[in-house]
């Protein structure tokens, strides 16, 4: 497989370049290490495309899968309590799980464990490969990678999408990279998906995440004389 673009959000792939350079390269890596060709092992049931041989995105998942394990990539759950009574969720969004429990307990109300797991995460990034449908993508920039985030689990997420040239050969299409960009840039940021539920947390999760990513922001500023934001 090829990496054919690539776009930095919030200088995303900077901050990689600076402080983890090695993690970096093994994401490239394991992708290009992915032999395409020997996932096109789908036989087509589509009366438009019946008997084509086509990409599978399960084939690719478990390559690019094996590649990440052998580098010690894990998956990893966040787990969080949730109940129905919306103030109480506001009050404990920033707060960990345990205490999450103990707080919708003393409201006199039933905590519900519930968790987001990611796939590949390592030193403090979080890679998701998507090769489902569109909305997939969508939970995994605004809610997987979001909550790690906000939890200070991760840095960074990097979400991996196929580019329209390999989406039209696999069995099952839907999400094309450019749309997860231009999902992303409807957003400018991933605090303001969550601004109506966080507005709450003066000096809570909304503080610590407008915090972090000022000094994210800081410190890839030396980068972006050489290497502002754009398409690669």
């Amino acid at each position: 497989m090829r990496v054919v673009e690539r776009y930095s959000h919030l200088n995303g792939e900077e901050y990689l370049l600076v402080h983890k350079p090695t993690l970096w390269q093994e994401v490239l890596d394991v992708i290009q290490s992915v032999d395409a060709e020997a996932c096109r092992d789908k036989v087509s049931r589509e009366k438009s495309r019946q008997g084509r041989m086509l990409y599978s995105p399960k084939s690719m998942n478990e390559a690019i899968a094996t590649g990440f394990n052998a580098c010690g990539w894990q998956d990893r759950r966040q787990h969080f309590y949730v109940t129905s009574d919306a103030q109480i969720l506001k009050q404990i969004y920033s707060l960990d799980a345990d205490a999450q429990r103990d707080a919708i307990e003393e409201a006199g109300l039933r905590p519900i464990r519930s968790y987001n797991q990611t796939d590949f995460v390592k030193d403090r990034v979080a890679v998701e490969v998507q090769f489902g449908k569109y909305a997939f993508v969508a939970h995994d920039l605004f809610v997987k990678h979001m909550a790690f985030f906000v939890s200070d689990l991760i840095d960074v997420g990097i979400e991996v999408l196929p580019m329209k040239e390999l989406e039209v050969h696999m069995s099952s299409g839907g999400v094309v990279a450019v749309c997860g960009v231009q999902r992303a840039l409807a957003h400018r940021r991933f605090a303001a998906c969550m601004s109506d539920s966080l507005d709450y947390a003066k000096g809570g999760a909304m503080h610590r995440l407008n915090e972090r990513t000022r000094n994210v922001e800081r410190e890839v500023a030396p980068m972006q004389a050489t290497q502002p934001w754009r398409w690669r």
